[in-house]
């Protein structure tokens, strides 16, 4: 049996001329004996229960998972620096500047990864074979692409600085990727560990991550893994639960925790750390659903009450917005059915309910978006 406070992480290897960190298996039976954990762990089932719970109470909750989704994918991929806002993740690729396409695509190959995944967990458990479907994906016509994308590294990668002799951390031999995956692999799915589930996918997180076993992609696959297991074992109904933003926030925390695992078997640490990001989180996506819904409250009752006979298709209309919350003439006469004319005459109106806001500047061609929604994804 392992205990969690007595928990040893693995060793550092001796290499050519390097040590690699070759991490202890984790599928086993385990327990702690951790007042301040119980707690913790008490209070994070507690929020996700409210956060769920709260969820099933929203009409066209799907709409706004999109949204959730959209910022997820933004955040993981700036922890890896891809520098994109949610704004233009939400532009068609023709809209994007040139230079900037490249992490459009990123966020993008992130959110399809994401998305994919979540559909393929009804016929595929959550596996080694599913995160190479993930990253596959991820990877897809993006930097990072001639590194064996789908597949498990077959030599040694490192993490930070620009070479072995100077890095920051080395995971594991390539020769040790499978077996320890296989061993993570059979942690996630074994219901004999004696663990809560959140106590297990931090485990897992840690464990992914000290593996490393992707030449790229790791960080964002790792923190897609925790939303796969959190759907897979029903913890969550909808996939509003996304860890990234904390993990952001707190990234010196994040990394600290994660080498203090490694440096000094301090597991007990990274665990609470990991459940504090779900309390907040939870929290935190809970106030998020509530002012979504005073919002499109204000706007239904509010604002284009006002607008006489176009009431029906201003409403059809502000329902799109909180699915697509970028827009141009096209698109809006596409979903109302409204000719080019009518469709900039709703969205001048729009406009001058503060709704809608222009955001390329230009006179032809122009797009609008709806900003206050935007602002609640991003307290």
């Amino acid at each position: 049996m392992l205990k969690i406070h007595d928990f040893k992480a693995g060793n550092f290897v001796k290499q050519i001329d390097y040590k690699a960190f070759i991490p202890n298996e984790v599928n086993d039976v385990w327990s702690w004996n951790d007042r301040v954990l119980t707690r913790l762990v008490e209070k994070s089932a507690i929020a996700i229960g409210q956060l769920d719970a709260y969820s099933h109470q929203i009409p066209n909750i799907d709409h706004f998972i999109r949204m959730y989704v959209v910022k997820e994918a933004t955040v993981s991929s700036r922890i890896e620096g891809t520098q994109t806002n949610m704004e233009e993740v939400l532009l068609k690729e023709s809209d994007v500047q040139p230079e900037r396409r490249d992490d459009w695509n990123e966020v993008n190959n992130y959110i399809d990864a994401l998305n994919v995944c979540i559909k393929r967990l009804n016929e595929l458990p959550l596996s080694s074979r599913l995160l190479k479907e993930a990253h596959k994906i991820l990877l897809r016509g993006v930097r990072g692409e001639h590194k064996l994308p789908g597949e498990f590294r077959r030599s040694q990668n490192w993490i930070g600085g620009s070479s072995l002799l100077s890095a920051i951390f080395i995971p594991p031999p390539h020769d040790n990727v499978n077996p320890l995956m296989s061993d993570l692999e059979k942690f996630l799915h074994n219901e004999d560990t004696g663990l809560t589930n959140l106590i297990k996918i931090a485990i897992a997180h840690y464990q992914f991550e000290t593996i490393h076993p992707f030449l790229d992609g790791n960080g964002r696959i790792g923190r897609l893994m925790t939303t796969l297991y959190l759907v897979e074992n029903g913890i969550i109904k909808k996939p509003v639960l996304y860890l990234s933003d904390f993990f952001e926030k707190n990234k010196a925390n994040y990394y600290n925790n994660l080498t203090k695992v490694r440096t000094k078997n301090d597991l007990s640490g990274w665990i609470k750390f990991f459940l504090i990001g779900i309390i907040e989180t939870c929290e935190n996506s809970s106030q998020t659903l509530r002012d979504i819904i005073a919002l499109k409250k204000d706007c239904e009752e509010k604002r284009i009450y006002s607008l006489g006979k176009k009431v029906n298709n201003a409403k059809k209309f502000l329902d799109y917005l909180f699915l697509e919350p970028v827009v141009d003439a096209e698109s809006v006469a596409k979903q109302t059915g409204l000719s080019m004319v009518s469709a900039y005459k709703l969205i001048e109106d729009f406009r001058r309910l503060n709704i809608l806001k222009e955001i390329t500047g230009a006179k032809r061609n122009q797009i609008f978006m709806f900003e206050e929604y935007f602002t609640l994804f991003k307290k």
